[in-house]
């Protein structure tokens, strides 16, 4: 007998929440209704999922005891059933969005004290092939992978996509590490099209040698985004000043990230982190105010 399946998203439908995507494939290829959670039809539902990415992200308290709950956001460091992962995700559920989303690869080579990743997904492995979540009514999409780089899979993946018609965003960033001293992989990501910057992260200090002859390779190969753009985790706020100079420096477009402790839930940020990250993301700001003056 169908079901009437519920979905809550704990982060407010804004970036589209690929687990529930795929659990609505899942239910709809079962003959399954599925809705967005509304609070007045709770009694009506069969079964209610919320996902919830973010540990800082409120709790909602309207939903059901019965409600299945996953995600980091709820301490949630499990997969789904092979039979929903393997799903193509339902699009449908976030109409606002024009790019496919998905995984190529699992897992990371790193094991940064500040990521959830390693705990979560473990050491890398090949997940699917761009086919297998591409959309047909899109040239755009979004790879979720934390390291594609550091795996023959992702490669060659992303080799292929080069001849392809489509327009790629590694929304996670790309290990400029793995860049750096491989002419090859630069020369591969030269050949793509870009839907968004290309990103990469310089987290520490000792990144930017490699963030620096990254660049340089990718720019001598022709890889031609729209700007190349680079996280940057703040925690000493001298530390971080001199990376983001460092990027200004060689024409990277820099994007701060306060620093979360996650073992008390990553909710409290610090101010100067925060007033620090406020400076170098407002761009107009950025490049006319030197962080002295900001910061008086």
């Amino acid at each position: 007998m169908a079901q009437r399946i519920a979905l809550h998203d704990s982060e407010g439908m804004g970036f589209p929440n690929l687990a529930l995507m795929k659990i609505a494939a899942w239910h709809k290829s079962r003959g399954d209704t599925v809705e967005w959670f509304m609070p007045l039809s709770a009694s009506e539902y069969d079964r209610v999922y919320s996902s919830k990415v973010f540990t800082f992200t409120p709790e909602y308290p309207y939903l059901p005891p019965h409600t299945v709950k996953g995600g980091t956001g709820y301490g949630d460091m499990g997969t789904l059933p092979d039979e929903i992962e393997t799903m193509r995700p339902d699009y449908a559920l976030y109409p606002g969005h024009d790019f496919a989303l998905g995984f190529l690869t699992r897992g990371c080579i790193r094991s940064c004290t500040w990521c959830v990743v390693p705990k979560k997904e473990g050491r890398i492995r090949a997940n699917a092939h761009i086919e297998d979540f591409m959309r047909s009514d899109t040239r755009n999409v979004v790879l979720m992978d934390n390291n594609v780089l550091a795996h023959e899979h992702g490669i060659a993946e992303i080799e292929r996509m080069g001849g392809m018609n489509i327009r790629v965003d590694f929304n996670q960033g790309l290990d400029a590490r793995l860049i750096a001293d491989d002419d090859g992989i630069a020369k591969i990501l030269a050949r793509l099209k870009w839907y968004k910057p290309l990103r990469m992260a310089c987290d520490t200090s000792a990144q930017m040698p490699y963030i620096e002859r990254a660049a340089a390779k990718l720019r001598n190969h022709g890889c031609k985004p729209n700007t190349f753009f680079c996280y940057v985790l703040v925690n000493d706020i001298r530390d971080a000043l001199e990376r983001v100079e460092f990027l200004r420096k060689i024409k990277i477009d820099p994007f701060a990230q306060p620093y979360r402790d996650f073992s008390n839930g990553g909710a409290i940020v610090d101010p100067e982190q925060r007033k620090f990250a406020r400076w170098v993301n407002h761009k107009a700001i950025f490049k006319t105010v030197p962080w002295e003056k900001y910061n008086r």
